[in-house]
């Protein structure tokens, strides 16, 4: 568990590139996942005293890993991967859900449970 603050996601951002340092698995892609998912739990969806949850699995016997982040807003829903719009002009956020959509093979929102959602993201590890 994390809390739902710039440290909250740096220490996502730094676990996940210790995790798969561990695993022996590439980690650019999936370090900037974790950093986009984290800061959005920390930006929309954040409720105070309520923390977020980063679960990294690898499946497959090592040819896909998932990345998981639950928060407590499960009310708020981000845009299904089809419906992640381009924003309007040169703005400093709104594209999170973008650079996800470009760097994962797959990615989608669980409800769940109440009040949660997990945002996931996968990465196929083998070409």
């Amino acid at each position: 568990m994390l809390s739902p603050t710039r440290r909250g996601a740096r220490l996502a951002r730094l676990r996940t590139t210790a995790q798969l340092g561990e695993w022996d698995l590439p980690s650019v892609s999936a370090v900037q996942i974790v950093a986009e998912l984290a800061a959005n739990a920390m930006v929309h969806d954040r409720v105070p005293g309520r923390d977020f949850r980063l679960d990294l699995t690898v499946h497959d016997g090592g040819a896909l890993l998932r990345i998981e982040v639950s928060d407590a807003r499960g009310e708020c829903l981000p845009p299904v991967p089809a419906g992640v719009a381009v924003p309007d002009g040169d703005g400093e956020s709104g594209r999170g859900l973008l650079i996800v959509e470009a760097l994962a093979d797959r990615w989608g929102v669980s409800p769940g449970p109440i009040p949660r959602k997990t945002v996931w993201a996968e990465l196929d590890l083998v070409p």
